[in-house]
């Protein structure tokens, strides 16, 4: 097994960051080196209040750190995506960029920091690059006029994006992109049916794929100098017809498995994909990941093997109806998954180290976000949404055990991404709120 440095630090296309991309890299295993020191340390919080979708933070250089977003514009205004350079301390803006179109969609987009330097951000229908300065390099509007959830820079450089689809809204399509111009590579792919969970991807000795979970099944798409390929002898079916679950988010690639949990097209993303443009709604009563499930099942976790496609599966929580607005970690170090439910509840350790996946811990928690975990130091740190607060609390990965917790000072709680800092320091982002988290002895 690769060591975690080694893992974490092969990003080819990337800009040379500890955390140049969402999930730290584009396996999505979320791990980050050292660690928080929680047990020892006292969490100090700051807090900047923006009034926007604060979707995720990215390293570049030395002391950058950047911040993407777009408007919780659901009704009212035309909404915009917009990037900033932050200062990694106190969270002021540095730079801004103007207002950047997004085709009108209204949805949590991504940005990277590729090798060329710049920032790329993908909002709405429309992808842009970005300097440092967060003034705009080059602008595209994309094939199809849809959101698009998440990019990722492939080795060669070239950038790949998807727009999201629910069942029965067609064939989503990904595009692949010039990181210079943003001209379109080769033809643009229609997968064989719709996809919502966002792209991952691995390189390998046998080459580069991308894995999309679809409607009813799993896509790979093998990575050719100038094609997107649909791989025709690897599509697992991970969920049934009987309607009992719901459509998996994103896939953690580890451990020659892909790591998912179904249950993610909830009350509220539906309501968002079922108007166009994406997101535009006539009231946002609707709009809460608390609502009860649209279907009958319980969380699942689910371990697709990337050789054969065999599934194993696990339902770890007792409540029927479960539902997630993130994807699980994996943590081969520790063979141990990290799954949850957001809407009744429940964080779990999954013991993976054998044939058959077995409950290993359980907590009373109520994560809905993407985590980070420092293998290293055993830590997990994931969001704890209660009493009309959102809080970060750090657990033990190996027993379970509850570290540390401190409020985030955000009163909404969502999917969004956490960030490593580089000084015991983990970085938040939410709906109207950002926070940075400091472990250390605080005076």
């Amino acid at each position: 097994m690769k060591t975690l440095l080694d893992r974490v630090a092969n990003l080819p296309g990337y800009y040379p960051s500890s955390w140049p991309v969402e999930c730290g890299g584009n396996r999505r295993q979320k791990a980050a080196v050292g660690g928080l020191g929680a047990r020892d340390g006292t969490p100090k919080v700051t807090t900047s209040v923006n009034g926007r979708w604060n979707v995720m933070m990215i390293r570049r250089g030395p002391g950058e750190l950047f911040l993407g977003g777009t408007m919780s514009a659901f009704t009212g205004p035309p909404p915009f995506g917009w990037l900033q350079r932050l200062d990694p301390e106190t969270l002021k803006v540095t730079a801004e960029s103007p207002r950047l179109p997004c085709g009108d969609h209204v949805w949590c987009g991504a940005i990277a920091a590729h090798r060329n330097g710049d920032i790329i951000k993908v909002n709405g229908c429309y992808i842009h690059r970005l300097d440092r300065d967060c003034q705009v390099v080059a602008e595209r509007r994309l094939p199809v006029d849809q959101a698009h959830n998440g990019l990722l820079i492939l080795s060669d450089g070239t950038i790949i994006t998807k727009d999201l689809r629910l069942a029965g809204q067609g064939h989503s399509t990904v595009t692949r992109l010039d990181p210079e111009t943003l001209e379109i590579v080769g033809r643009p792919l229609a997968l064989p049916e719709g996809a919502m969970g966002r792209i991952a991807s691995d390189l390998t000795s046998d080459g580069e794929f991308i894995y999309i979970p679809g409607i009813e099944r799993v896509w790979r798409v093998r990575v050719e100098p100038g094609n997107l390929v649909v791989d025709q002898t690897w599509s697992p079916q991970y969920r049934s017809e009987d309607g009992n679950q719901g459509l998996a988010w994103d896939g953690c690639i580890s451990d020659g498995s892909l790591w998912l949990m179904d249950n993610g097209d909830i009350d509220s993303v539906r309501a968002i994909y079922g108007v166009h443009p994406n997101g535009r709604l006539t009231g946002d009563d609707r709009l809460s990941w608390r609502r009860p499930a649209p279907w009958s099942g319980r969380q699942r976790l689910l371990r697709i093997s990337l050789g054969t496609g065999d599934i194993a599966a696990i339902a770890p929580f007792a409540h029927a109806g479960g539902g997630i607005i993130a994807p699980p970690v994996h943590v081969p170090e520790l063979d141990i998954c990290i799954a949850w439910d957001s809407i009744n509840g429940g964080l779990a350790g999954i013991s993976t180290a054998g044939a058959k996946l077995e409950l290993a811990w359980s907590l009373d928690a109520r994560p809905s976000m993407q985590p980070v975990v420092f293998p290293e130091a055993g830590e997990l740190v994931i969001n704890d949404f209660r009493e009309s607060e959102d809080h970060l609390i750090v657990v033990d990965l190996r027993s379970g055990e509850l570290i540390s917790r401190i409020s985030t000072g955000s009163r909404l709680a969502n999917g969004m991404f956490l960030t490593p800092g580089i000084n015991r320091d983990i970085y938040y982002c939410s709906t109207h709120a950002i926070a940075r988290v400091q472990w250390g002895r605080h005076h």
